[in-house]
């Protein structure tokens, strides 16, 4: 394999804030050269492609894409969104990696896998996929990086905007549980800090989460706070709060994913706090009223 310094980013073409795509972008203003992974090349690719990235088309689970794909590179980020493909995606970039002779390999992980072993797992299929990843990883013999963030802040976009924006309730089954959510955008920081130097990372884990764990009333006031008008947390009933995301159309895997992350936080399994952020790139994580700002709009606006 011929490499050309090229560092491998897949998930590029993701949304705005997401970390495959804010992963391309910091490298990219770091002067390294980024060859961006993406699903189909359209506007998203055009982007990226605009900004300075080698766009290659592929499929995560078609073993000749990935090879394609990977060889020249001597680093590689792979993170891929829930999926119930997942695990294949991820044994075999760990195949093609061995083969193509990466030196560095970050794998974006979830931080659930921290508590979990053969015998104390969680519903979620999902994250079964990401511990039994991470076993194998290990196995491999692969110089590999691993970064487990908490729940995302931007899953508050996905799940809690529409109420917000329209009854100013934050609308979960989390009941008393505290979680300490984190922004992409901190840990695309975190990624791209040990894509450009992994040498003294390799083998190490990150755990990444925002700067506080609190309970959601906790949140909530974050929220007031940020919008400048009250929002309050409302405690919904989990087998409702299910069936209202299956009449919204969201795919099955996803759905579960879901409403394990709200069995879990009920159980006290979000309430997690790390240093892994302000260590990494030496700041502070966003907090949730910081974030709730960047995104006023979409919560509904500030009150002025």
């Amino acid at each position: 394999m011929v490499d050309d310094g090229s560092i491998l980013v897949t998930g590029a073409a993701g949304q705005l804030g997401s970390v495959g795509r804010t992963v391309a972008g910091l490298l990219l203003d770091r002067g390294f050269r980024v060859r961006a992974m993406v699903r189909r090349d359209d506007e998203r690719a055009a982007s990226l492609r605009a900004a300075g990235a080698e766009v290659v088309a592929g499929d995560l689970l078609e073993p000749g894409d990935v090879y394609r794909i990977v060889s020249g590179c001597n680093r590689v980020y792979f993170g891929m969104s829930v999926s119930a493909g997942y695990l294949e995606a991820a044994l075999t970039m760990a195949a093609v990696a061995r083969e193509a002779g990466v030196n560095a390999l970050v794998n974006m992980s979830q931080m659930t896998v921290s508590e979990m072993s053969i015998q104390n797992t969680t519903p979620s299929h999902q994250q079964r996929q990401h511990w039994l990843s991470e076993q194998a990883l290990a196995w491999s013999g692969l110089p590999v990086v691993t970064i487990r963030p908490t729940m995302f802040l931007e899953s508050f976009l996905q799940l809690a905007a529409p109420s917000i924006r329209n009854r100013d309730r934050i609308e979960l089954p989390f009941g008393r549980g505290k979680t300490s959510p984190v922004a992409a955008a901190d840990v695309a920081q975190v990624v791209a800090a040990v894509l450009a130097d992994p040498v003294p990372h390799l083998g190490l884990i990150y755990e990444l989460t925002g700067p506080r764990s609190q309970d959601m009333d906790g949140v909530a006031r974050e929220f007031s706070d940020a919008l400048n008008r009250e929002v309050t947390y409302s405690d919904v009933n989990p087998e409702e709060w299910e069936q209202k995301l299956k009449r919204v159309g969201m795919p099955e895997h996803l759905t579960g994913h879901l409403v394990a992350m709200g069995e879990l936080h009920r159980a006290g399994r979000y309430d997690r706090q790390t240093d892994g952020v302000q260590r990494m790139i030496g700041r502070p994580a966003m907090s949730v009223r910081e974030f709730v700002s960047l995104h006023a709009e979409e919560f509904g606006g500030r009150r002025s």
